[in-house]
């Protein structure tokens, strides 16, 4: 396995992050034990959950299933950077709309999140907690102060976010820094070789703030893993059938690129993202051990600036960063 520091900080996280919004939907607890028995023996430390995780299981499943994974296996906590986010309902509507103070990041919000991430994680801390979204309505104030307290009380050690544009990750550190906080230190992004808007704003901001980037949705929701002939697997729905139908032409070449190199599409996928700059680490979302295997295998893929360049042409990206993609 290979490791990175967590952003600009001093800890060291595995280059594949386990991510785990199968477990409790598409995948049984048994099946997730057994994923993240391996990830620990593959050298993987680096688990991403939500406390809106769950599916079919209901919210908050996914994080009680890891809770008594950790409960089941004594002193396996200490050597995992678990990470959770907040932002997403717990409840459902009610007719007339959304519960009140059921979502969002307000500080009454986050401090009764933290409490119930805890406790359904079965652990005394949260090593990055995420801003699962922005949140519009709160002042960065509030946002900062409400972390603070966590911190102070050593229930969370550091702070993320999620899906943030470049400004917002300047906005946030900018005050952060004013309140003499460390600030945000990660930012978990949709990228991939199909999506690659971030690399206009937002990936030049995490690096000048000394944010790492966690990749997610690195396969393209299952459009880059080469297919799959199970009807439960994500790469199996009409929305990506009908991608794939609408790119055959691009993926067909996608896939023949890694054939005739060895290596599987979905290795391949992964391996471009770990060779962008400021990417720490994609978040996989294994359904099977067998599964998680096979993400592990990209890092031993070494891309070279032919290939890269090939993968470029195939899936153009913005052009670089801004204003130079689009200006001069």
């Amino acid at each position: 396995m290979d490791y990175t520091h967590l952003g600009r900080t001093g800890t060291s996280v595995s280059r594949i992050v386990l991510g785990t919004m199968n477990f409790g939907d598409r995948t049984s607890e048994e099946d997730s034990f057994a994923i993240l028995d391996r990830a620990l023996e593959l050298g993987i430390n680096f688990i991403d959950t939500a406390n809106g995780y769950g599916g079919a299981g209901g919210r908050g499943a996914t994080e009680e299933i890891i809770g008594r994974w950790f409960a089941a296996r004594p002193g396996v906590r200490d050597d995992v950077v678990l990470a959770t986010k907040v932002h997403s309902p717990m409840v459902d509507p009610t007719p007339d709309g959304d519960v009140v103070n059921a979502r969002g990041a307000s500080a009454w919000q986050v401090r009764r999140e933290a409490i119930g991430s805890l406790r359904r994680l079965q652990t005394d801390r949260i090593d990055l907690y995420q801003f699962h979204h922005i949140d519009r309505h709160i002042s960065w104030q509030e946002l900062w102060q409400s972390m603070e307290v966590l911190v102070t009380k050593g229930e969370v050690v550091y702070a993320g976010s999620s899906n943030f544009a470049a400004w917002n990750i300047a906005q946030a550190n900018e005050i952060a820094a004013q309140r003499h906080f460390l600030g945000l230190v990660s930012e978990q992004s949709l990228y991939n070789l199909t999506q690659r808007s971030i690399e206009l704003e937002v990936i030049p901001a995490a690096q000048n703030y000394g944010l790492g980037i966690l990749p997610w949705s690195p396969l393209a929701g299952g459009l880059l893993s080469g297919g799959s002939s199970d009807a439960s697997a994500r790469s199996g729905s009409e929305r990506i059938m009908s991608q794939r139908e609408q790119r055959r032409d691009q993926i067909a070449a996608y896939e023949a690129f890694a054939q005739e190199r060895g290596w599987t599409p979905s290795a391949l996928g992964l391996a471009w993202l770990l060779h962008q700059p400021g990417v720490t680490g994609p978040i996989i979302g294994p359904r099977t051990v067998a599964q998680l295997e096979s993400a592990v295998s990209a890092l031993d893929i070494r891309l070279s600036t032919e290939d890269l360049t090939a993968l470029d042409e195939l899936f153009p990206g913005p052009g670089g960063q801004a204003p130079e993609a689009y200006a001069w």
